[in-house]
C-alpha cells in the first residue's frame, strides 16, 4: 500500500468482506479439539517457513442441518429510481453545498473561523460522516444489466470500486483535517478536497428537474443558485487579494479597515456585504466601480470581466429558452387562434359566429382543454397509453350499458379511442333524421333533448349520461336505422367524449363474442321502446349485405369459368387420344380410315376461325381510332356473334367425337 487512495481501498474492501462473512455464516458448532502447532524455523521468520497443520477427518466442523435447509436472504438493495435513493440524494446534497459555501468564505474571512470555529469542527465532522454513509450506499445500489437489477453484493462492490466516482469519493475521504496541527486553524482551506462530492448534487438536481411538475421554474431557480455560488467565490477572492495587496491601498482594493472615519468597514458583516456588491457588479458587467491601480488588479478585473460575459450570455441564453419552453402551449394555441381569425376575416364570417368561435377558445384556454390527448401520449409505449387512458376514462365508459359486461380486452381498446370533445352553449350535437357515426358520454356540462323549433326541452341530461349507442351497432330491424331519433342541444359548455361507429367496429373485429352480446343487449333496448321490427317479412336487407353477397356471387363464377375451361381443356386432351388409339386398331385390322384428313380439315377450320377473329378485333381497334371514346353498339354484337362461333364450333366438335 503505497498511496492513501489504496489504503482506502484496502481498508473498504476487508470491511465489506467481514461484514459479509458475519452475515452469511451458517451456524457451526466445532467439537473440542486441541489445535496443532506451526512450526517455524527460529533463524529465518519468513512466512515461507510456516507448515500447516494435516486435515484430521475428525476434527471437520459439523454444520447443522436445520440451516442447511435455510434458502440465503436476499441482499438488501437500493433502487437508483425510487423514493430512498432519491431522499438520500437530497441528504448528501447538504453537506456538498455546506462545503462549496463555507469552506472558502471560512479561508478568506478569518473573523468567521475564529468566532464560530466549534461549530464549524461538528458541521465539518456530520459532512465526513454522511460522505463515510454515501459510499457505504454506493455499495448497495443497483444497476441495470440486460434489463434486471443486479443484486448480487460481489458485482456491486465491483461495479462500484472500478467506477471513476470511487475514486473522487477516496480523494474526497483523505483526513486533511490532521493538517490543522502542522498549519493550525487559520487555515480550512486544507478541506478543498471535500469539494469533490459535487457530482452527488448534480445528480439530485437532475432527479428534481426529472420529478418536478414544475421543471422551467426549478431550472430558473437552479441557474440562479449557480450564478450566487459564482459571485460568492469571488467576492472572497476579491477580499483575500485586497487583503494581499492593502486594504485601504488603492481605490479599487477593499478600503482601510483602521480607517476612524468609515468604522464599519471593519466589521465582519460588512466585509463580505461589500465584497458581494463588488463582485455582483463586475460580473454582470454593469462596471461601476473604481478603476485598478496596480497591473495584478488590472489582470484581475480583465479576468473577472471575461466570467462576467460568459456568465451574462448563460443568463440570457437559459432564461430566454426556459421562457419560450414555459410559452411554448400558449403560443402555439395563440397561432391556431390567429389562423382562424384570419380564415373567418377573408370569407367574411359574420360578427356572432366569429364571436362565438373566440369565446369557444377562450373556454378551451382557461380550462386546460387546449391540449390534444392523443398529440401529448403519442410518444408513450401502447401499454402506458392505455393505463393512463383506463385510469381517465374507463370509469366514464363502464356508465353505458352495453358495455357495463364487456370483456377488460375490448373495454381497453375502445378507452384508447375515445376522443374528448367540447360544444359551446346553444351548439346541436346531433339532430332528428341525422345519419348516427357516433356516440356520446357526458363528462361535464348540460344538455338537453330539444323540439324542434330548438326551445322547448323534454328533458335535460347530465354528467355521466350518454346517447348515440344503438345507431352504431347496424341493429338489423331498427326502425329507426342509423337516423338519429331526436335534437340534442347544448345548454352551456359541455365536455363530451365521442367513440365514433369506425372505432368500434374495428374494435369487435377481434372479439366477434362481444359484437354478438352488444348486438343483442341493443336488440333488448329497441325491443324495449318498441323501435324494433319483429316480421322478418318487413326488414329490408342493409346494402352492405347486398354488395357482399352480389360480390360473393362474382366469385363463384369466376371460379366456376376457370373449373369449366379445365374441364373442356381435358376433354380435348382425351380426345386427340381416342382418336389416336382408334386409328392404332384399324392399322392392325387393315382397315383404312380418314381420320389424319378429318384432323387436318378440322386444323385448318380452327386456323380460319382464329385468323377471322384477329381480323374483326382488328376492325374494331381501326375504329376505336377513327371514332375514339367508348364502346360502340357494333362492337358488342361483333362480339356476341364471336362467342356464338366459338360455342357453336365447341358443339360440333362434341357431336363429332360422340358419334366416333
Amino acid at each position: 500500500v503505497t498511496t492513501p487512495a489504496a489504503l482506502v481501498r484496502v481498508i473498504f474492501i476487508l470491511y465489506c468482506r467481514s461484514a459479509a462473512m458475519t452475515t452469511t455464516l451458517p451456524h457451526l458448532t466445532v467439537p473440542p479439539h486441541n489445535a496443532p502447532q506451526l512450526t517455524t524455523d527460529n533463524a529465518d521468520n519468513s512466512e515461507d517457513n510456516i507448515t500447516t497443520p494435516q486435515s484430521n477427518p475428525q476434527c471437520l466442523l459439523n454444520v447443522n442441518n436445520s440451516n442447511n435447509n435455510e434458502e440465503p436472504k436476499e441482499l438488501f438493495v437500493i433502487n437508483p429510481s425510487g423514493n430512498l435513493y432519491y431522499y438520500w440524494l437530497f441528504i448528501i446534497t447538504l453537506p456538498v453545498m455546506y462545503n462549496w459555501t463555507m469552506i472558502i468564505a471560512r479561508a478568506c474571512f478569518e473573523e468567521l473561523q475564529h468566532n464560530y470555529l466549534v461549530y464549524w469542527i461538528i458541521l465539518d465532522f456530520t459532512s465526513d460522516l454522511i460522505y463515510l454513509a454515501d459510499m457505504l450506499v454506493r455499495t448497495r445500489t443497483g444497476y441495470l444489466e440486460q434489463g434486471l437489477m443486479v443484486k448480487d453484493e460481489k458485482l456491486l462492490r465491483e461495479h462500484y470500486l472500478n467506477s471513476f466516482q470511487f475514486h473522487l469519493d477516496v480523494l474526497s475521504m483523505i483526513p486533511t483535517d490532521v493538517l490543522y496541527f502542522i498549519f493550525g486553524l487559520n487555515y480550512p482551506e486544507i478541506r478543498i478536497n471535500k469539494l469533490l462530492r459535487i457530482g452527488r448534487m448534480m445528480e439530485f438536481f437532475t432527479r428534481v428537474e426529472t420529478r418536478t411538475n414544475y421543471p422551467n421554474i426549478f431550472r430558473i431557480a437552479n441557474l440562479i443558485m449557480y450564478i450566487l455560488i459564482i459571485i460568492h467565490w469571488n467576492a472572497c477572492f476579491y477580499f483575500s487579494f485586497s487583503k494581499s495587496i492593502g486594504f485601504g491601498a488603492d481605490d479599487w482594493v477593499y478600503p482601510a479597515l483602521d480607517n476612524p472615519e468609515e468604522p464599519e468597514f471593519g466589521q465582519p458583516m460588512r466585509k463580505y456585504a461589500f465584497s458581494l456588491y463588488w463582485s455582483t457588479l463586475t460580473l454582470t458587467t454593469i462596471g461601476e466601480t473604481p478603476p485598478p491601480a496596480l497591473d495584478s488588479e488590472f489582470l484581475f478585473h480583465v479576468f473577472d470581466f471575461l466570467v462576467g460575459v460568459l456568465i451574462f450570455a448563460t443568463i440570457v441564453g437559459n432564461i430566454a429558452t426556459m421562457i419560450s419552453n414555459m410559452n411554448a402551449v400558449q403560443a402555439q394555441f395563440q397561432a391556431r387562434i390567429d389562423n382562424i381569425k384570419q380564415y373567418m376575416q377573408v370569407r367574411k364570417v359574420s360578427k356572432e359566429l366569429e364571436l362565438r368561435v373566440i369565446k369557444w377558445f377562450d373556454y378551451l384556454w382557461h380550462n386546460s382543454k387546449a391540449q390534444d390527448e392523443r398529440e401529448v401520449l403519442r410518444y408513450l409505449p401502447d401499454k402506458l397509453k392505455a393505463e393512463i387512458a383506463i385510469q381517465v376514462h374507463m370509469e366514464t365508459l363502464k356508465k353505458v350499458r352495453i358495455f357495463a359486461d364487456c370483456e377488460a380486452g375490448l373495454l381497453i381498446e375502445l378507452v384508447l379511442k375515445l376522443r374528448p370533445q367540447v360544444f359551446s352553449p346553444g351548439d346541436y350535437i346531433c339532430k332528428k333524421g341525422d345519419i348516427g357515426r357516433e356516440m356520446y358520454i357526458i363528462k361535464d356540462g348540460k344538455l338537453a333533448v330539444v323540439a324542434d323549433d330548438g326551445v322547448t326541452q323534454f328533458v335535460v341530461l347530465g354528467s355521466g349520461s350518454y346517447f348515440g349507442e344503438i345507431s352504431i351497432l347496424n341493429i338489423k330491424g331498427s326502425k329507426a336505422g342509423n337516423r338519429r331519433t331526436a335534437n340534442i342541444r347544448s345548454i352551456g359548455y359541455s365536455d363530451l367524449f365521442c367513440l365514433s361507429k369506425d372505432d368500434l367496429m374495428e374494435s369487435l373485429i377481434e372479439y366477434p363474442d362481444a359484437k354478438r352480446l352488444l348486438e343483442e343487449k341493443g336488440r333488448q333496448i329497441l325491443m324495449k321502446d318498441g323501435l324494433i321490427e319483429l316480421d322478418p317479412a318487413k326488414i329490408m336487407p342493409e346494402a352492405q349485405e347486398i354488395e357482399a353477397k352480389v360480390n360473393k356471387l362474382y366469385i363463384t363464377m369466376e371460379l366456376m369459368q376457370t373449373k369449366l375451361k379445365k374441364i373442356l381443356g381435358n376433354y380435348k386432351n382425351t380426345d386427340r387420344a381416342l382418336r389416336c388409339r382408334i386409328a392404332d386398331l384399324e392399322l392392325l385390322t387393315g382397315e383404312e380410315v380418314g381420320v389424319e384428313d378429318e384432323e387436318e380439315g378440322e386444323v385448318k377450320k380452327e386456323e380460319k376461325e382464329v385468323e377471322g377473329e384477329k381480323r374483326e378485333e382488328e376492325k374494331v381497334k381501326e375504329w376505336e381510332r377513327d371514332g375514339g371514346g367508348g364502346r360502340g353498339k357494333g362492337e358488342e354484337k361483333r362480339e356476341e356473334r364471336t362467342k356464338l362461333k366459338r360455342t357453336e364450333h365447341e358443339d360440333v366438335k362434341c357431336r363429332e367425337a360422340k358419334d366416333k
